[in-house]
């Protein structure tokens, strides 16, 4: 049916008049395969050698040749209706979700002024640096952002934003303010892999801002967000010290140095939620004409008494852009799981490679 609905929605705007709307279409791939070469799993929770390598949709290698995990196909309609006002959906089709297509982008643009614009709908959560184009694989150098990192549950939001770009002297200047509200039913990562049990995972009342900086070699971005959390697990509302609502602040800082040839890529953040969830990633590369071998390090800890959940992994890899439009990659990946108590899928080293690619 999904498919269906964005057919039509393709075709009622490549036939419209050319005053009612002026349609763009583009589109992204990512053809993966990988393995685990080796690994311990989880045995305490039946998890056999796995390698998470994507949280939020729980994309996960295992001891078999797998092109599913990581696959993708999406495609955006943008259709600009003059005047400063257009529509933007975008459509992803998963193998981790056997290439169901699903809405994961769908919202209104209306621009101010030259500075400011005002959007309204569905999008992408802008916790990361890479969070906005975090599913178009040819616009970074790894197979996926790093996925210590890169680990919540929630990644879209429901809402309202103003985005602002322009000049302060020499640099140039990126902003983004939202607001708004995201309630996952049978949320992928708590329900399938955590608590192995339906999750509706509930974010509201949340409000953020995002600011980066760029000149010249230097770029810095700045985040923060505050929201409330609710959940319910096997249909019974989860309650916190009593409480069936806690309170979150997200913060985040990501520098990139980029010299040419040499570049250093880095993020750290911290989520104050009952207790600090700590993740950071950093990686450096090197760029040989088409070719640029890259290695780097990400990690996560958070530590409840007892329990905890911490774990790091190290990589490196190899991008080759053998074409404008498309790159190959392949991927090492060294995770160790330290985690106490609470295992997310035990050590593991993995292989993958693919191909991405826009059009």
């Amino acid at each position: 049916m999904k498919k269906i609905l964005l057919a039509s929605m393709v075709s009622l705007g490549l036939s419209a008049p050319q005053a009612m709307a002026d349609v763009n279409l583009s589109g992204f791939a990512s053809i993966n395969a990988g393995k685990v070469l080796s690994g311990d799993g989880a045995p305490q929770y039946d998890i056999p050698p796995t390698f998470l390598a994507d949280y939020p949709i729980v994309s996960a290698y295992e001891e078999e040749w797998s092109f599913k995990p990581e696959t993708l196909f999406g495609l955006q309609v943008r259709a600009d209706m003059g005047g400063g006002l257009s529509a933007t959906a975008q459509v992803v089709a998963r193998g981790a979700d056997d290439f169901d297509a699903q809405f994961e982008w769908a919202y209104l643009s209306y621009e101010l002024n030259d500075n400011w614009t005002l959007q309204a709908g569905k999008k992408r959560l802008p916790l990361f640096y890479y969070s906005d184009f975090y599913d178009v694989g040819f616009a970074y150098v790894w197979m996926r952002p790093p996925a210590d990192t890169y680990t919540w549950q929630i990644f879209n939001y429901t809402g309202i934003n103003a985005l602002y770009t322009g000049e302060w002297g020499d640099w140039s200047v990126s902003g983004n303010i939202y607001g708004g509200r995201e309630d996952s039913d049978n949320n992928r990562l708590l329900s399938q892999f955590f608590f192995r049990e339906p999750v509706r995972e509930i974010w509201k009342n949340i409000i953020g801002g995002v600011l980066t900086l760029n000149k010249d070699w230097f770029e810095a971005r700045f985040t923060h967000m505050r929201y409330t959390n609710e959940r319910f697990q096997a249909g019974e509302q989860v309650t916190w010290d009593g409480s069936t609502e806690r309170d979150g602040r997200f913060y985040g800082i990501a520098v990139n140095l980029d010299f040419g040839q040499f570049f250093a890529l880095s993020e750290l953040n911290r989520l104050d939620l009952d207790g600090n969830f700590d993740s950071a990633m950093l990686t450096l590369g090197y760029r040989l004409d088409s070719v640029t071998p890259y290695v780097g390090y990400s990690t996560y800890e958070q530590k409840d008494g007892e329990d905890g959940e911490e774990h790091n992994t190290t990589f490196v890899g190899l991008r080759w852009d053998f074409h404008t439009s498309a790159a190959f990659k392949v991927q090492y990946d060294k995770v160790d799981d330290k985690s106490f108590n609470l295992a997310v899928a035990g050590d593991s080293r993995s292989l993958t490679f693919g191909v991405d690619l826009v059009f």
